[in-house]
């Protein structure tokens, strides 16, 4: 079996989703529209062969390159917090797997999704084309310079951890719109809501969070 096969099996199965979306509840996580796409979504296409019998557990896996795919819970908090109301158009910094693009994509209208890994590109794409995603847009490119052709966004997510807030994005936020981002080092990580306002900005402080750092430039 490829892992790109949508057939589940055992594994696979909206059983063993099902039991994904029920340990999410039991952690906090309440809208219902995020837990139908994660219940819904086949995580085990978005990881190596070696490892689709973990697919729907409740952590993060390694997907090469230093990256990971988030733990699930992670996806659906920030997703949750992202989305706490309607939002057309959203910035990805840190396509990785493609796992978070493809969640977004099944709830709002248009995904720009920025990744600094060439060799995660190429897979990532296969995987938006399998599921017929087709309102994804994926650039390869420095993430923390953002997207800033097709700015302002509604709202921006990002999926490694900056030091701090970069400028940019900020900047690409709409006036009204929402960023979710993981800000700290090694030592400590916390996520973050930065919402825009007509006033400035105004920031939230969600949960101590564990990210690879955001870095920057590109690499093949």
């Amino acid at each position: 079996m490829s892992s790109f096969d949508l057939v589940g099996i055992g594994m696979t199965s909206q059983r063993t989703r099902d039991r994904l979306v029920k340990r999410l509840r039991d952690h906090g996580i309440d809208d219902e529209r995020v837990l139908e796409v994660i219940g819904s979504l086949p995580r085990h296409i978005f990881v190596d062969e070696a490892l689709a019998h973990r697919a729907y557990e409740d952590t993060a896996l390694p997907i090469g390159h230093g990256q990971t795919i988030s733990q699930p819970y992670i996806v659906a908090l920030m997703t949750a917090k992202l989305l706490n109301e309607p939002r057309d158009r959203i910035l990805e910094i840190g396509t990785g797997s493609g796992y978070q693009a493809a969640v977004l994509a099944r709830l709002v209208k248009r995904v720009y999704t920025v990744e600094r890994i060439a060799a995660l590109i190429e897979r990532a794409q296969s995987r938006f084309r399998a599921l017929k995603l087709r309102n994804i847009r994926v650039k390869y490119d420095d993430g923390s310079l953002g997207w800033p052709e097709q700015a302002p966004f509604d709202g921006i997510l990002v999926t490694a951890a900056a030091r701090e807030v970069p400028a940019a994005l900020i900047e690409q936020l709409a006036i009204g719109g929402r960023m979710v981002i993981p800000v700290g080092d090694d030592d400590g990580q916390e996520l973050r809501i930065i919402d825009r306002t007509p006033d400035g900005v105004r920031e939230e402080r969600v949960e101590f969070v564990r990210f690879v750092p955001l870095l920057r430039g590109t690499q093949a």
